[in-house]
């Protein structure tokens, strides 16, 4: 996590995640863990095969910088998934509030996109739709 990100989640009662000491650089999730921590509502064969393929990353990218966010300049949208476990819901609401996001709340994980497929592909509908809307940024 970001030190912004993790200072939210801590604030807002989240437990740490199971996060493991990095490895030659790059991060893991915790096999043992993963499922409770980031696939609580995928099928249990599933969350496996997910924890034996995740992908790390690098702990360099903790450091990573944004310059201008596209939330400041362009509309955005956020699926707040309220029975995550990695990102807690109160920092989440934080984080889209922040960016001034439209949000939609569902049931769900922080695999929200493998265990809610429909209430993902609803939102991105949703902000197709609304992004058609012309503004005096798109009209030129």
């Amino acid at each position: 996590m970001t030190p912004r990100v993790h200072h939210v989640c801590r604030s807002r009662g989240a437990e740490r995640p199971p996060i493991l000491p990095p490895e030659n650089g790059f991060l893991f999730l915790d096999r043992e863990k993963f499922a409770e921590s980031f696939a609580a509502d995928v099928p249990a064969d599933l969350a496996a095969f997910m924890a034996d393929s995740q992908v790390p990353w690098g702990v360099e990218a903790l450091n990573g910088a944004v310059s201008e966010p596209a939330w400041r300049s362009k509309p955005s949208w956020y699926l707040l998934a309220f029975d995550d476990r990695m990102i807690p819901p109160p920092a989440q609401r934080a984080m889209s509030e922040r960016a001034g996001s439209t949000v939609v709340e569902a049931p769900g994980s922080h695999s929200i996109y493998v265990s809610q497929p429909r209430a993902v592909a609803e939102l991105i509908a949703q902000a197709a739709r609304e992004a058609l809307v012309e503004t005096p940024a798109t009209v030129r």
